[in-house]
């Protein structure tokens, strides 16, 4: 068994996952984290997430940790910082599904995986993940006769926009066209915009609600169009596919992957 190290035990991705790993044949829990001033130091995990008792209690911090052997983080760029600094020192591989990380986590993040193996993607979820090589082939057959736009919607509580599946369906549509994301990509749109620049890429963002996640790339030409729509209903597919990734690393020592190399889609 893959032995699974999950932080933020009390948000919804932590409870999720614990119930994952519970569920499994090949990954188990072997430690849980929340922040020190959190009032869940000290419950048990698998009781926290609603699965019965699983003897591996809530540390404040990975340093008081059980051993594990891959670190599955969703929690926050500030945060994910740190546990890579434990994780390059103690070698443990991870899984990384943190959103909004800056170049600078993204370097690290690329420096770290020199000294461990790491899957980061900005959504590990196995449909999504099939969508991006969707678009990737759509993009292909489309190509500049169509214009491009992306929506996205999440629940009230997400405070990075656009999501970071967005704007990774947004940077395969713009390699596969020979863009850069960078110049093309227009987020959101008001007043006296003028004509649509065929050479964008729209980004639309809706807050609302308990949305788990809804994502839509709309290929729209003269006549028709083409839309490729992923729509998530229970947070569980981020964690399973999270699994499958952790158990995927298992023959991995060092290198830096996404969920596209994880699901033979590279």
């Amino acid at each position: 068994m893959i032995k699974i190290a999950v932080p933020g035990a009390g948000g919804r991705m932590g409870k999720t996952l614990i119930e994952a790993c519970q569920a499994s044949n090949t990954c188990e829990l072997s430690a849980a984290t929340e922040r020190p001033d959190s009032s869940l130091v000290g419950a048990d995990a698998g009781e926290l997430a609603g699965v019965g008792l699983l003897n591996v209690k809530v540390s404040p911090s990975i340093n008081e940790t059980a051993d594990f052997d891959v670190f599955i983080d969703f929690t926050h760029p500030t945060v994910t910082t740190k546990h890579i600094d434990y994780c390059v020192a103690n070698n443990r591989k991870m899984v990384i599904g943190t959103t909004g990380c800056d170049e600078e986590l993204q370097a690290k993040i690329r420096k770290a995986s020199e000294s461990i193996a790491i899957v980061y993607a900005p959504n590990m979820s196995v449909g999504v993940n099939l969508c991006l090589k969707l678009l990737q082939m759509a993009a292909q057959v489309l190509g500049d006769d169509v214009d491009v736009e992306v929506i996205e919607a999440h629940h009230h509580h997400k405070v990075d926009a656009p999501s970071g599946t967005a704007l990774k369906m947004g940077q395969v549509v713009a390699d596969t066209l020979g863009r850069d994301l960078n110049e093309c990509a227009v987020y959101g749109r008001e007043g006296q915009t003028g004509a649509r620049d065929p050479k964008t890429i729209g980004f639309s963002t809706i807050r609302a609600g308990d949305i788990v996640g809804d994502h839509t790339v709309m290929f729209a030409g003269p006549g028709e169009r083409v839309e490729i729509t992923h729509k998530s209903s229970s947070r569980m597919t981020y964690a399973k596919g999270s699994l499958r990734a952790a158990k995927w690393l298992s023959s991995k020592e060092t290198g830096l992957f996404d969920m596209m190399d994880v699901l033979d889609l590279s």
